[in-house]
């Protein structure tokens, strides 16, 4: 877990008002701290800070806006909530018999 100085400091041009600035407008959603601890009380995980990568990639490289960011992030969302269906459906499929299997992908080659 890291706090928002540490998150800030793999950047070299992202400051501590513009996380909190993406955290306010709901981009990242990091964990609250326990009362009292510094670093404006949030825990980045993992995953927090991947979306960070993401924010930064998204805004300082491919210069999506601001006013854009919300539906390019909810897009990239439901695209990843895709995948994990897909693949969910796929690990059902799986464990089907081969007759089942079979008319599954036979269905799938005439659509």
């Amino acid at each position: 877990m890291m706090h928002i100085s540490s998150v800030v400091a793999l950047f070299a041009d992202l400051t501590e008002a513009e996380l909190a600035n993406w955290v306010a407008r709901g981009w990242v959603r990091p964990d609250q701290a326990e009362p009292g601890r510094g670093d404006a009380g949030l825990e980045f995980h993992e995953i927090d800070v991947a979306r960070v990568r993401l924010i930064h990639d998204l805004h300082r490289t491919m210069e999506i806006g601001e006013d854009t960011m919300p539906m390019v992030l909810s897009l990239l969302d439901q695209i990843y909530d895709l995948r994990g269906t897909l693949r969910d459906l796929l690990h059902a499929l799986e464990t089907q018999p081969t007759e089942v299997r079979t008319t599954v992908l036979a269905a799938l080659r005439r659509a």
